[in-house]
């Protein structure tokens, strides 16, 4: 109790972690771990409820199937930054000057916008579905920006449907930068089917293809299969990738990086 996090914010997430490590809890545990009351406690489930990370039951909330939580942008903007950073900065070694580049929605590639606001890779055409990106890059100077339009989705901050595939398709860009919910047995995956087209369309368009992971994505379940990882160039993976995911990448032939880390613990990682 005496290390709860302070403000409604921090404890809210550090509440969200606590139940999706546990898969429930009830509102009287968390009351006490976190120091405040009950009332304060069930405000705090409603707002993570209303974000889709968690069920509230009678007494207390059990955590959303993994798709649903995965879902959501703020939980993603929170996991595994450390990880995402490391393999970000891998990435910005393959971008140069005079390239057109290609962000899909995912906060593995928001870290790469992220460091493209530092102006030293310009000038520069970056097209994106992504909002965070795009009001990262909005005011970069040397920076081209493309936003892709189509139908707003505010549970991921990004921009669907036929109308962004459409737009994608009209275009053709040197690298796209891409990430998925799992790698698994040579294919990536994603728990989404909306969001499958769009990723798949964004991969047409591109000369390169690069795959962002954190390792908690190797040898992993999701509901759809986006593309064999054979239509990825390189597959970027930061340093906490176990032996035998990787000896599994080895198998089926693909080309990989592993990233180093510096630093910082996430408990689990999204797209």
């Amino acid at each position: 109790m005496g290390n709860a996090p302070q403000g409604p914010a921090a404890r809210q997430a550090a509440m969200a972690e606590q139940v999706l490590a546990d898969g429930s809890a009830t509102a009287a545990e968390l009351a006490e771990r976190f120091g405040v009351s009950l009332m304060t406690i069930h405000r705090d489930l409603d707002e993570l409820e209303r974000q889709g990370i968690v069920r509230k039951f009678r007494g207390g909330v059990t955590a959303q199937p993994s798709g649903v939580f995965e879902s959501n942008v703020q939980y993603r903007l929170k996991t595994m930054r450390a990880e995402k950073a490391a393999v970000a900065e891998h990435a910005l070694k393959l971008i140069e000057p005079g390239m057109a580049i290609m962000l899909d929605d995912s906060t593995s590639t928001l870290e790469i916008a992220r460091r493209l606001r530092l102006g030293e890779v310009t000038p520069l055409t970056v097209v994106t579905n992504f909002l965070e990106a795009i009001n990262l890059l909005a005011d970069q100077r040397g920076i081209h920006l493309m936003a892709l339009g189509g139908d707003y989705d505010p549970l991921h901050s990004s921009f669907l449907g036929v109308s962004c595939v459409e737009a994608i398709q009209s275009l053709r860009v040197d690298v796209c930068f891409a990430s998925t919910s799992a790698v698994h047995g040579g294919y990536a995956y994603h728990q989404e089917q909306h969001i499958v087209s769009v990723k798949r369309a964004m991969l047409d368009s591109a000369a390169r293809n690069v795959l962002l992971i954190d390792h908690t994505k190797l040898a992993r379940a999701a509901l759809h299969r986006v593309a064999p990882l054979s239509r990825f160039d390189l597959l970027l993976v930061d340093d906490g990738a176990p032996a035998d995911a990787l000896r599994d990448l080895d198998e089926h032939k693909v080309r990989y990086e592993v990233c180093v880390t510096r630093g910082g613990d996430d408990p689990a990682g999204t797209t």
